[in-house]
């Protein structure tokens, strides 16, 4: 097992420069625009309720105006039916709670706070996966300019808070490799493992923010008893004592018990505010209702309010203009426009004669194609070459983008590619580095560095160029067009 490297001064320096521009992109100019933009019209006016009575309440047809003005005079006393868990809106909460709602860093903090986060956690752990701190930083680099992650890092939407578990899962479960191996080898390889079990703490937070976690939690689970399987086998090749005891079924269900089997309590306790409260949608359904016998009034409730979020999930089907295939995310074929206005001169700074200020969930296109074509060096390198690194890069990718394909009628939007974004990074930087290593003479090494070194700053480049419309940053309309070059409805 090669050992990762020590953080010298100069790369811990390196680390932290990155973190300093993540969130500084992330974090400039957060309460521009002061608006309720796309889905912040639901999750910022829940969060709010959550703060102030557990549970979400229905609103006015004029909440958006009064919530604009610091009043949240059109919140009702009503209970609001919901199909999201509540975690994400918590934690929006948590930024209402501090901020307050007069401003829109309110809303916008955390999930600015949570994507910095995320791009500090994809470059530490793809150090960890690479044993390299170059790619872990080339990593951390293009997550932090990349578009996608931006935009979902500025927007009270709940996809960023998604992100953030479930890549947090994956690296306690990486950080969980390498904990066994190192006590595998010195024959002391305990049951309880303190890194897994975190890694499942971590999926039921995600399941607590959205169940499209149910994919993720699924593949990784597997992939951590995969692991299990896979030291069991090299170890046995090297000493029939150091093989930890037990076989393939016992690794499965301790992995099992330990991530999924954690993560359920772990998802109930994100519903206590509708559990410990008596106002919330649904609450007192079972009162009313036929159910088990054995099942208390509140766990029937609970369990008959998933029933119908599950078949509300399934029958969504309603025309968008900003929805989008599956089959589209990874060519960011159609973004969702979060946010646009238009400005006459001398409005907003507009200085010519028309203007233009938008929010698109657009990909950085260099990073997103690049990405793309790496899942097939990803898919080559795990079959053929039988590396560990590139399976393990590819399945976040299948576990996030895959099951939507089972559901080709539902209606679906670019954005929810930002829970597989660091996989996609992660396959991209298995890719530069593989096109480095595979240099066979001192000359082409360098060669191939500064191929990886110009795809870099391209994508840098690219990234200014469209950070106008990330950011709702006033530009001429014919600028903002240019920038619009894929958006052939306009």
């Amino acid at each position: 097992m090669k050992r990762l490297p020590p953080l010298t001064p100069l790369w811990a320096a390196a680390y932290a420069a990155i973190a300093l521009l993540a969130l500084a992109l992330r974090l400039v100019g957060l309460n521009t625009p002061h608006a309720l933009i796309f889905d912040e019209t639901y999750y910022a006016k829940d969060a709010w309720a959550l703060l102030h009575s557990g549970y979400e309440r229905s609103w006015t047809d004029t909440a958006n105006e009064l919530w604009l003005k610091g009043s949240d005079a059109g919140m009702l006393a009503e209970p609001s039916y919901v199909v999201h868990p509540p975690l994400g809106k918590w934690l929006i909460a948590a930024g209402l709670a501090v901020f307050g709602m007069d401003q829109a860093i309110g809303w916008r903090i955390m999930p600015a706070l949570f994507g910095w986060a995320t791009v500090v956690l994809v470059a530490f752990t793809a150090r960890r996966l690479f044993r390299s701190s170059l790619w872990g930083l080339a990593a951390g680099f293009l997550i932090a300019i990349d578009g996608m992650s931006l935009v979902m890092s500025r927007a009270a939407l709940l996809d960023i808070f998604l992100t953030f578990f479930l890549f947090a899962s994956f690296s306690a479960l990486l950080r969980d490799r390498d904990w066994a191996d190192e006590r595998a080898l010195a024959g002391r390889l305990p049951r309880l493992r303190p890194w897994r079990l975190l890694g499942g703490v971590c999926m039921g937070l995600a399941l607590g923010v959205k169940w499209s976690a149910l994919s993720f939690i699924a593949v990784f689970a597997l992939l951590s008893w995969a692991w299990d399987c896979g030291r069991r086998r090299r170890l046995g090749r090297l000493s029939a004592e150091r093989s930890p005891r037990g076989g393939w079924l016992a690794d499965g269900v301790h992995a099992f018990w330990q991530t999924v089997v954690v993560a359920v309590p772990v998802y109930m306790s994100t519903w206590l505010g509708w559990l410990l409260t008596d106002g919330g949608y649904n609450r007192h359904w079972a009162e009313t209702h036929p159910h088990p016998a054995w099942a208390p009034n509140w766990l029937a409730s609970w369990w008959n309010y998933h029933e119908t979020a599950y078949r509300f999930h399934n029958q969504l089907s309603s025309p968008h203009d900003y929805a989008a295939s599956a089959w589209t995310w990874l060519f960011q074929g159609r973004p969702t426009s979060f946010y646009y206005e238009e400005y006459a001169q001398g409005i907003s700074g507009c200085g010519t004669v028309k203007c233009s200020s938008a929010i698109t969930d657009l990909g950085n296109p260099v990073i997103w194609w690049a990405g793309a074509l790496s899942l097939v060096v990803a898919a080559l390198a795990w079959v053929l070459r039988r590396d560990w690194r590139a399976g393990a890069a590819l399945l976040g990718v299948v576990a996030g983008l895959g099951p939507w394909f089972a559901f080709p009628t539902r209606t679906m939007f670019t954005f929810y590619s930002v829970s597989f974004e660091p996989w996609l990074i992660l396959c991209l930087v298995y890719a530069l580095a593989l096109i480095v290593s595979s240099a066979t003479t001192p000359r082409r090494r360098r060669i191939a560095g500064w191929a990886v070194a110009g795809f870099l700053l391209t994508a840098a480049v690219t990234s200014a160029f469209f950070y106008p419309v990330w950011t709702a940053q006033v530009i001429d309309h014919s600028q903002w067009r240019l920038r619009m070059w894929f958006d052939t409805w306009i």
